[in-house]
This record gives structure tokens, C-alpha cells and sequence, in this order.
């Protein structure tokens, strides 16, 4: 099992910054993609920003020149940098991780893949 702990959300005002942890842990052999989406009431979830293994970014249109995301390899963690926030970020936001798990039977070991979503951080910004 891989297990995703998230932090850093809060009240904020706007054009105040946040700052979104998210780690994981568990049976990983290897991370790929790590990423935030957010979900504002009665909206889909979207994918606010990701970054890959080789450090390859994507963000939200919405969000660039303004958030900055970054992992830690070494901690299996993933950040997301929140500058001038707006009334609009107001969100639930969620921290998704994919890669390859190693677990374990009788017969020996296994791989197989996890796409694990976090239990969700509430940011809200004030105008």
C-alpha cells in the first residue's frame, strides 16, 4: 500500500502565499509523476500542476508565474508554492502520486503499479 499525507492548507488573504507538502510512503520502488489538482465547489476536479522524474513541469494556465511546484526525491515529497493567491484558488486541493510499488508473496516479489490520490487540503483566500 502507498499512503499520501498532505499539509500546508489554510485561510489566507489575497495576494498572501501558502505552501502545500505532500508525502509519500509505503511499498515504493519507484515515483514517476507527482502532482496537485484542485476542486472548488460545484467544479471538476483539475489538475492545478504536476512534475515528472526528470523535473519536467506542467502547470495550470490559471496558476503560472504564481505557483511553483518541486518534489524531493530523497523524501518521496512533493511541494507546491502558492504566491499571490487569489479568491478564485479557493479549492480543496489534491496531492496524486504515480509510480511502481514492490510488494511481496511466497513466491517472491512483485511489481505493479500505484495511482494514489491524497485526502485533500483546503486552501481558501479572502478578498
Amino acid at each position: 500500500q502507498v499512503q499520501l499525507v498532505e499539509s500546508g492548507g489554510g485561510l489566507v488573504q489575497t495576494g498572501e502565499s501558502l505552501r502545500l507538502s505532500c508525502a509519500a510512503s509505503g511499498s515504493i520502488s519507484s515515483i514517476n509523476v507527482m502532482g496537485w489538482y484542485r476542486q472548488a465547489p460545484g467544479k471538476q476536479r483539475e489538475l492545478v500542476a504536476d512534475i515528472t522524474s526528470g523535473d519536467n513541469t506542467n502547470y495550470a494556465d490559471s496558476v503560472k508565474d504564481r505557483f511553483t511546484i518541486s518534489r524531493d526525491n530523497a523524501r518521496n515529497t512533493v511541494y507546491l508554492q502558492m504566491n499571490g493567491l487569489k479568491p478564485e484558488d479557493t479549492a480543496v486541493y489534491y496531492c496524486n502520486v504515480k509510480g511502481r510499488r514492490k510488494g511481496r508473496t511466497t513466491y517472491g516479489y512483485y511489481f505493479d503499479d500505484f495511482d494514489t490520490w491524497g485526502q485533500g487540503t483546503q486552501v481558501t483566500v479572502s478578498s
